[in-house]
């Protein structure tokens, strides 16, 4: 009825904005206390890159489930029971028309393109080269988290953040969101492993030009 109506215009581009303006929001409000991770991905990227230890890390994706959790508690205390069975509480899964491949393959490059912008936009040594582009880095990782979601939502209904897939899951907790799961921790850790490779062997391999 009326409310399916007035939530239509939105789609898959109103929510990616949504998804990638508060993760610029909240990477801006916690970077300078905990490093604005937000994601078991992106930790899991920076824990390969000795930026962080094994135990902080582990302390991180632990807190990252349960502010997921609580999160998707919230959503459905706000959201009529029907709507919220109708929508699938949220959750990730493949979609109907493609395989768990397709579903692995999008949540492994769309996870790779993410980490691969953090590390890029909190690069020192790129800052100190580059300290005449003055670059806000949530900025950058919200921008690719929109674009992920406008790939990835037809596939998956983006994941992208195991935390996020896990927490929507143990609350609508119904066969069909369990039975993909794997793939969106799977999918994430493989691509933030590639992305944390890629930055540290190749990107950083490479010389950059100094001024003279």
């Amino acid at each position: 009825g009326g409310e399916s109506e007035k939530c239509k215009s939105v789609g898959i581009q109103g929510i990616a904005w949504a998804f990638g303006g508060m993760i610029f929001a909240l990477v801006y409000c916690t970077a300078g206390i905990s490093g604005g991770h937000i994601n078991p991905a992106v930790t899991f990227g920076l824990l390969l890159a000795r930026k962080l230890s094994l135990t902080r890390a582990l302390f991180y994706i632990i807190m990252q489930c349960l502010g997921a959790i609580c999160g998707a508690g919230v959503v459905k205390g706000f959201e009529k029971s029907y709507n919220f069975e109708r929508l699938n509480g949220g959750a990730n899964f493949v979609n109907h028309g493609y395989t768990k491949g397709d579903g692995l393959g999008a949540e492994i490059v769309g996870t790779f393109v993410l980490v691969y912008t953090v590390f890029s936009a909190t690069d020192a040594k790129r800052s100190a080269r580059d300290s005449h582009v003055p670059i806000l880095a949530p900025l950058p990782i919200g921008f690719a988290v929109f674009l992920v979601h406008l790939a990835t939502i037809p596939i998956t209904g983006t994941g992208i953040n195991p935390a996020r897939s896990l927490g929507a899951a143990i609350i609508f907790n119904r066969d069909r969101a369990w039975d993909d799961q794997w793939i969106f921790w799977v999918g994430p850790f493989i691509g933030a492993a590639l992305a944390a490779m890629y930055h540290q062997i190749v990107i950083r391999a490479i010389p950059f030009k100094t001024r003279a």
